[in-house]
């Protein structure tokens, strides 16, 4: 039959692909059979092609079939036969596909070779004691790191590929006996469902995954280490691994996760009781800080200690701006300085932000243009903002938020801001755990490792905030 032709074969997948120029083919004669090779040279070890294929099939003696190819002459343990529409899927995925001349049967052996980078330590989790592995773009990798952590045949992934032509796999991970198997079903059927081009990065199934898409507060977890996620997978939390991305989503998830560190976990826990109570001040100091300043300045001068309101006047009389417009502009010029820095090269970013910081800063001042008081409360929040950078870009938007209600409506804008986005906290469910848990609704079991941490040792049951089937972790 005529589609048996090795060449008519190679010629058809060629068209498939538009003639691409690293798609590669190869027809060798070997015992009188004609076979043929495809693979895409970008993507395929070359050297293994020839150490565990080619050079094997060139010494083979006797007859040469898909199956003595796959039983005796292929040194390649990873060998698998396909369908004829399946050759397409497999070369993309990095195999080399093997046919032989009158043969239907067709063998493809994975050889995928990819350049990736070695676990190191990713800049937003650094440790001063504990691992200091992070995950890499490399899906296989990140799937090794997992299972060092977990050894345990009651780690489950569940593949699926999404994107319609970036085709990327998405791993879903969790600890069979201990998730709720209703979540891992919502969460696998939510992914399913995604008719997209490509997923380039784990962040493009944030939208898809949470529950309010158009929230401000974002209710997935975000981790870039592999003790971070292994430890969520042990409270009964399932997580999203993305081939291409360093990040791994988890869910459910509460908001008081991003008052946790790596460090809480590998130091004593006194110490790091007070240091998630400094986050938490921290965070509402920049939240608040901008805008209370300027309710105070505007509308209840007559609450400022004395003395703090004579500084007040001395350092803003003569300015050219209104009060609400000086402190829009700090906070807009902050802003600005933070993306150039951004976007720079390190060193050259580093020397902008200290040259905008300092000399712009100073100079506006003496100029008269900015109060000293402003460019402290502002440089404060700006600060206090990456007290917990995971929630760096929700706080920057409430900075301008209640920076307007302070402006506006002075102390009772910023009380009513206070009460609305308390009471919508409290509304958001996270795949049905409460956004405010432990803490609203109050669940004593868990408020052992909320703002106050105890020790490991008191820590004997899962958290309850999360609904998992064995609810015991240390008898």
């Amino acid at each position: 039959m005529s589609f048996l032709n090795v060449e008519k074969r190679i010629e058809k997948v060629k068209k498939d692909f538009h003639q691409s120029d690293d798609f590669a083919s190869r027809v060798l004669v070997k015992q009188n059979a004609k076979i043929g090779f495809m693979f895409f040279k970008s993507i395929t070890d070359g050297e293994l092609f020839a150490e565990t294929i080619y050079k094997p099939l060139s010494s083979a003696t006797g007859e040469i079939t898909l199956e003595s190819l796959q039983n005796k002459v292929l040194k390649s343990s990873d060998i698998k036969e396909i369908k004829e529409d399946e050759i397409v899927e497999n070369i993309i995925s990095g195999s080399i596909i093997i046919l032989i001349e009158g043969e239907e049967k067709v063998i493809a052996v994975d050889l995928l070779k990819y350049l990736t980078r070695t676990p190191t330590e990713p800049p937003t989790s650094p440790v001063i004691m504990g691992p200091r592995e992070g995950f890499t773009e490399d899906i296989n990798t990140n799937i090794s790191l997992m299972r060092r952590r977990i050894a345990s045949k009651d780690l489950v992934m569940k593949q699926v590929k999404i994107g319609s032509y970036s085709n990327t796999r998405v791993m879903i991970t969790y600890v069979h006996g201990i998730v709720d198997q209703k979540i891992v079903e919502k969460v696998t059927q939510r992914l399913k469902e995604i008719k997209i081009d490509g997923i380039l990065d784990a962040y493009y199934l944030v939208g898809f995954l949470q529950e309010d898409e158009n929230s401000m507060f974002r209710q997935v977890g975000m981790a870039e280490k592999p003790d971070i996620v292994s430890s969520k997978l042990l409270e009964g939390k399932v997580g999203i691994l993305v081939d291409n991305s360093p990040i791994v989503l988890t869910v459910p998830f509460i908001i008081f996760e991003d008052l946790q560190n790596s460090n809480d976990y590998y130091s004593n826990h006194h110490y790091s009781s007070f240091i998630r109570a400094v986050r938490l001040i921290g965070i509402i100091m920049a939240i608040l800080a901008s805008g209370v300043y300027l309710a105070l300045q505007i509308y209840h001068y007559n609450i400022v200690p004395l003395n703090f309101l004579i500084t007040i006047a001395d350092t803003t009389q003569g300015l050219p701006f209104t009060p609400y417009i000086e402190i829009l502009f700090i906070f807009l010029l902050f802003q600005i300085l933070y993306e150039v820095s951004l976007r720079l090269p390190t060193y050259l970013g580093l020397a902008t932000s200290v040259v905008g910081a300092l000399i712009l800063g100073d100079t506006g001042v003496k100029a008269g243009l900015i109060s000293p008081p402003g460019v402290i409360i502002v440089a404060v929040s700006k600060i206090a903002l990456y007290l917990v950078p995971q929630q760096s870009s929700q706080v920057c938007l409430l900075q301008l938020v209640f920076l307007f209600l302070g402006g506006s409506l002075g102390m009772l804008g910023i009380i009513g801001g206070m009460i609305y986005f308390t009471n919508y906290l409290n509304k958001i469910d996270s795949y049905g755990v409460p956004y405010l848990a432990p803490y609203s609704p109050r669940i004593k079991n868990d408020l052992q490792d909320g703002i106050f941490k105890e020790n490991i040792g008191d820590m004997r049951k899962r958290p309850e905030s999360f609904n998992n089937k064995n609810k015991v972790r240390l008898k």
